[in-house]
């Protein structure tokens, strides 16, 4: 079945699988929360633990993956990562409380935090360097197509049929991604004399997990004066404070920092933070535009967000080719132009508003998405030393997943206290004073996009000066 496509492609077609399996379950989670708390009797806190501790284990096990991917080997660490979420699935499957159900979701997510980052890595070291944006277009399908249908396909689960199924699904796909790693991944080089860095580990993973616990614990404008969030934020800025300095004193530092000096890699990442923001951003408001204000059901809802996914993923590639052949110059700053222009365009949409038009503009947001964010990924990590790739991927996924955390905290506390204001000060109705604030949240989002689209043209310029 395989013997025609070349062996660097296969390894595209087993990271896609893990990577698909991995971003897709997490999504489909978010609408069976309200689930969970009928199902096992729990309360709002603990059923939104379901979606946070795999957040947060996530965030903690990546910085660990590069040194773990040069001590055992990219292919077994791999692996390794997809037994861990296979076995957190079955696990899950079979939760008797919301408290086993939390447990094995933070089993998932180390197991998801190993997986992602190698993603990229894996394809890097299949690929030539001039082949690098098609490649990783394709694989980034996965990564930004996921987070757009599985809302709608957990929220299908679990009003056709039970739970558990949330849990079962990721269990032949998973699988599937072992066979394929065993068989298609080539055989993993180790790094000899090579020790692991515990005080830049214990610094960097209470840092991102105690950042990452607030902002999961964040939705209102009272979240923001909680003592706990606020003792969570000093603790973890301190923590990654402490960590930056030791790293700079290690000879074997657990993520080199100074590939930041890299402007290019620099760029990209900054890029890729402005992207997550958007993405997650538009996921939280849009469904509540469709359902909120114009009053439709959560089949429409997911209709909303195809248009989007579809052009991310045609966008992938064509801004991976436009990589390859041009660099990213035309890529990074175009698609953020589009994607701050059709952003800004959704914050002056009106209760008369055609739904095709939310269609259009989402599309369009997919189009720019698809153009700027792997094609700026892709460039900055060309950028960086062969041997830097592992943990600058590893760096760059942590900085990804604490952006989209802080995309939905941004927008969510923006909706509700705008919403009350201008339902108290405006005298408007719900929908009204929803629909202001929407569009409010939306222009904010294409402020933000828009003051980096000067980044895409000096990523270019970067880009091109290390390659002649």
């Amino acid at each position: 079945m395989f013997t025609n496509i070349p062996l660097k492609w296969l390894v595209v077609i087993t990271v896609l699988t893990g990577t698909f399996t991995v971003i897709l379950n997490n999504s489909m989670l978010n609408p069976a929360v309200p689930y969970f708390m009928q199902v096992f009797d729990a309360d709002a806190v603990s059923a939104g633990w379901v979606i946070t501790i795999f957040m947060v284990a996530m965030g903690m096990s990546m910085p660990l993956t590069g040194y773990l991917a040069d001590k055992f080997g990219k292919k077994q660490v791999y692996i390794a990562g997809l037994l861990l979420f296979v076995t957190g699935s079955v696990l899950g499957s079979m939760a008797w409380d919301i408290s086993a159900i939390i447990l094995f979701r933070a089993l998932q997510g180390v197991g998801g935090g190993m997986i992602m980052p190698l993603s990229m890595v894996l394809i890097f070291d299949a690929f030539p360097r001039e082949e690098r944006g098609l490649a990783t277009g394709v694989w980034g399908v996965a990564a930004m197509l996921a987070p757009t249908i599985g809302p709608t396909l957990g929220g299908v689960i679990v009003e056709l049929g039970s739970w558990q199924w949330l849990f079962l699904v990721n269990i032949p796909t998973g699988l599937l991604a072992v066979f394929f790693s065993l068989k298609f991944l080539p055989k993993a080089v180790k790094v000899t004399d090579i020790r692991l860095d515990k005080s830049g580990f214990v610094t960097v993973t209470i840092g991102v997990g105690a950042i990452l616990f607030a902002l999961g614990r964040m939705n209102e404008l009272s979240h923001l004066y909680n003592p706990v969030n606020l003792g969570l934020i000093a603790v973890g800025s301190l923590s990654l404070w402490l960590f930056v300095k030791i790293e700079a004193k290690q000879d074997q530092p657990l993520l080199d920092l100074s590939i930041f000096k890299i402007k290019a890699f620099t760029y990209s990442v900054i890029i890729a933070m402005v992207g997550s923001i958007s993405l997650f951003g538009g996921i939280f408001l849009i469904p509540l535009l469709v359902q909120n204000v114009y009053g439709y059901g959560a089949i429409v809802t997911g209709l909303s967000f195809l248009p989007s996914a579809l052009m991310m993923g045609l966008f992938m590639n064509i801004g991976g080719r436009m990589l390859d052949v041009r660099g990213p110059t035309l890529a990074a700053a175009g698609g953020l132009i589009i994607l701050s222009v059709s952003t800004g365009a959704m914050g002056f949409l009106t209760m008369g508003t055609s739904l095709w038009l939310v269609f259009l503009l989402n599309g369009l947001r997919g189009v720019g998405l698809g153009l700027s964010n792997m094609p700026s990924t892709t460039a900055g990590m060309n950028s960086i030393p062969e041997k830097f790739v592992s943990r600058g991927s590893a760096m760059g996924n942590v900085i990804r997943q604490m952006s989209s955390a802080l995309g939905i905290v941004f927008v969510s506390i923006y909706f509700e206290v705008r919403r009350a204001q201008i339902m108290v000060n405006g005298g408007m109705d719900i929908e009204s004073a929803s629909l202001s604030a929407i569009n409010e949240a939306f222009v904010a989002l294409a402020l933000i996009t828009l003051i980096t689209v000067p980044l895409g043209f000096k990523l270019g310029r970067e880009y091109q000066q290390k390659a002649g």
